[in-house]
């Protein structure tokens, strides 16, 4: 089995584990599920598997910066099929040029997700608190840009062209 093949399996598992908790209904009558959901466990705590998604997490990640547009093509179809993996796993913002690319790469191969807004609110808020640690974004943003994807999934434009759109704004990636 190729590494790929072998990364997709893992992704796939996890993301089996993660789909029961995701799906559990809320019930919104409760006037208190806001708080019930904040302080609740975090998915990965509650089913057990932090560390086998933060290494998997890494792995896309590095396969997707270093790989070619088809690697790349295949890893955005892998975090398509596999949402609750990319909806349960993030990574700690470092205040850093490499913390802000690494972000960048998660957003990038998560090619909008289910919502391209919630992509965008999620872009908006780190390219502001990459800004207020004094990182220059928009070298960045292009760069990242480059390694995304074209396809407009939702009609707001592919993600590269909202990578490329936040930096263009002042300061960049105000919407």
């Amino acid at each position: 089995m190729g590494e790929l093949a072998e990364l997709a399996e893992r992704v796939a598992l996890i993301d089996a584990c993660l789909a029961p908790i995701a799906r559990r209904p809320v019930d919104l009558t409760d006037p208190d599920w806001v708080r019930t959901m904040q302080e609740g466990p975090d998915p990965l705590d509650e089913a057990g598997i932090r560390a086998e998604a933060e290494a998997a997490l890494r792995d896309v990640l590095t396969r997707y910066e270093e790989g070619n547009d088809g690697v790349r093509a295949g890893l955005r179809a892998l975090l398509e099929r596999c949402h609750w993996f990319g909806w349960a796993t993030t990574l700690p913002f470092e205040p850093t040029p490499q913390g802000f690319r690494q972000r960048l790469l998660k957003i990038s191969v998560e090619d909008q997700g289910l919502d391209a807004r919630d992509m965008m609110v999620t872009l908006n808020g780190l390219c502001g608190q990459a800004r207020d640690a004094g990182v220059d974004i928009r070298p960045l943003l292009l760069d990242v840009a480059e390694l995304s994807s074209d396809a407009d999934k939702y009609g707001m434009g592919s993600t590269r062209h909202i990578l490329l759109r936040a930096t263009d704004r002042e300061p960049p990636g105000l919407w």
